[in-house]
């Protein structure tokens, strides 16, 4: 017996010599939040400083997604390619609507986990889905709008029915079609959370959890940094390849001067919009900074042209010939010239100026609203404005009180762009007799009193929808968003404004297949309301002028490698990380 306990004891002393000799053979995993800054990328803030850098629930009113959240780890189910016109499918395989267009069948991916390494499954969209149409201030209002019922068939697939026909129901919320979509979270992790209060945060706890090839290791409010996960899905199952870099940064670093220098200096990878000026000064410090053109306009044409916006329930604004009258004032040339150094163009509308949307535009010519837009009359404004009672008194316009004609324009603090152009069009209104202001708004505050109907007029973009179709960016004016002033408007016309015909003819828009020769008249006659009216009036197209330095990647998207558009600050972004590479030694 004896004897047996000792040869046991010195196999069990074998075994446990051989495992701790290979364990210690074994190398440690590395640290990539060490990682050195050849591994690492740097990436500029597109909204600036976020205020609450612990808020990591993405459908919650106010919560940021531009810091990396849904660049790095929220992957979409689809990715709308403007280079090649494509629905390219990342989480979803694939999405197919009945005959009737008002069911849609989505296919997930098979292999698709978390990355706590937990499968993600049809029950997570249903579970996502139910807590959106369960809770009015969560999740994207315009997609539940539709949704009468979501339901599970197997662990890959789920279908949507509708409350009617939508023919782009996969191309207007589940394709990255401008900026960000809807993409499901962890049922495992949220279920029995309050989603209106949850903060989708614990770093002790590794959350938050979502599905894409980075972790999050810290944040501030100004900086958040991630990991590589090399157990990504993505890599694993062969969908994709496992991304280059193995830590990712994204960085407010203040007013562009600031940032300019960063990237000059090496300490900026992919910087946001900046002029022309500015990019210059960049390239003459460091010349392995490219744009999306290596040539004037340097800038990539954004979907979101820029927008004067009013409150049209605010005196005299919800007059539409004081709207008008303030068009009259407005010098876009100047604009161009000025606050953007000739790098965009005017905008003829409120569209993008993309080939599929400018065959609408050009229907408009011989409309006399829309004829009229781009003159600019000075006088005739002043005719407008003493016809409704105000007479001029030293520099400005009084009404029969005495009291100024005035007027305060918002702008986000963060986008220098619309504060160039605000500016600008507060020297024209004062030079017209009226007491104009400039206001800078932080951003949550800003896109607060937006959604409440609580401003008076903004410089901004949110008439932004459409791309390929019109249909889009009409729905954003559509009365079916309509709320009191007091009341978050979510899905749509933040601007109180109220016209029951243009909305009927979007609604019938709505319902027809992509390409349906009805839509042009259609289009015609609702435009010629919105000229007619001016809820929004357009100023410029959005050229983003968009800088990336090669020192220590390669593979930025530009314009001859063109494999998607330049837009680091959409979810799009998984895309661009697929093809960075470490720049030559």
């Amino acid at each position: 017996m004896n004897t047996k306990r000792i040869v046991l004891s010195a196999l069990t002393m074998m075994i446990m010599a051989a495992f701790f000799l290979n364990a210690s053979a074994v190398p440690a995993a590395e640290d990539y939040s060490k990682a050195p800054r050849e591994d690492t990328v740097i990436f500029d803030i597109d909204g600036g400083r976020v205020p609450a850098p612990d808020l990591w629930n993405p459908y919650v009113p106010g919560a940021r997604r531009d810091h990396g959240l849904h660049q790095a780890m929220a992957e979409p189910l689809f990715i709308l390619n403007y280079e090649s016109g494509k629905i390219e499918p990342w989480l979803g395989e694939s999405m197919t609507s009945n005959a009737a267009m008002d069911e849609w069948t989505l296919k997930l991916r098979p292999g698709i986990t978390w990355n706590d390494g937990v499968p993600m499954t049809a029950d997570d969209m249903v579970f996502t889905m139910e807590l959106m149409m369960k809770n009015d201030t969560f999740g994207e209002r315009g997609l539940v709008s539709w949704l009468k019922d979501v339901k599970k068939v197997d662990d890959v697939t789920v279908v949507f029915t509708l409350t009617g026909p939508n023919p782009r129901f996969q191309l207007d919320y589940f394709s990255v079609r401008i900026w960000g979509s809807v993409f499901p979270l962890p049922k495992h992790i949220w279920e029995g959370k309050d989603p209106l209060t949850f903060k989708n945060y614990d770093a002790e706890k590794g959350w938050p959890i979502f599905s894409g090839p980075y972790k999050l290791a810290s944040i501030s409010e100004t900086e958040f940094v991630y990991v590589r996960d090399d157990n990504w899905w993505g890599a694993k199952t062969g969908v994709f390849k496992l991304p280059k870099p193995k830590k990712l940064i994204w960085t407010w670093g203040g007013p562009e001067e600031t940032r300019a220098a960063m990237m000059a200096d090496g300490k900026l990878d992919s910087l946001m919009d900046v002029t022309l000026g500015a990019f210059q000064a960049i390239k003459a410090q460091n010349p392995k900074v490219i744009a999306w053109f290596d040539k004037l306009p340097y800038a990539w044409l954004d979907p979101c042209s820029r927008t004067f916006e009013f409150n049209t329930t605010v005196n005299p604004w919800d007059d539409k010939e004081m709207r008008w009258a303030l068009n009259k004032l407005i010098d876009r040339e100047r604009i161009v010239k000025i606050a953007y150094e000739g790098t965009t163009l005017p905008s003829k509308s409120p569209f993008p100026a993309y080939p599929p949307l400018n065959r609408f535009v050009d229907m408009m010519k011989g409309n006399s609203k829309f004829d009229q837009l781009w003159e600019v009359d000075v006088a005739g404004a002043q005719k407008i404005f003493e016809s409704k009672g105000y007479t001029k008194k030293g520099n400005y316009y009084v009404d029969k009180n005495g009291k100024e004609l005035a007027i305060t324009i918002e702008t986000n603090e963060a986008y220098i762009e619309k504060q160039r152009i605000a500016d600008q069009m507060v020297e024209m209104f004062q030079a017209a007799g009226i007491n104009a202001t400039h206001r800078k708004i932080a951003d949550g505050t800003f896109w607060e009193t937006f959604q409440y109907g609580k401003f008076e007029t903004h410089m901004g973009w949110q008439n932004c929808g459409s791309v390929n179709e019109p249909w889009a960016t009409l729905d954003t004016m559509n009365n079916r968003w309509l709320k009191p002033v007091g009341e978050r408007s979510l899905g749509g016309d933040q601007w109180r404004w109220d016209n029951k015909d243009y909305s009927a003819l979007v609604d019938q828009i709505g319902v027809l297949p992509l390409g349906d020769p009805k839509i042009d008249d259609l289009v015609v006659k609702a435009l010629a309301i919105y000229y007619d009216e001016l809820p929004t009036i357009p100023i410029t197209q959005a050229k983003k002028l968009i800088p990336f330095d090669t020192t220590y990647w390669t593979g930025w998207p530009t314009a001859k490698n063109n494999y998607l558009h330049s837009t680091t600050w959409w979810q799009s972004t998984h895309k661009i990380l697929q093809h960075l590479e470490p720049a030559a030694k």
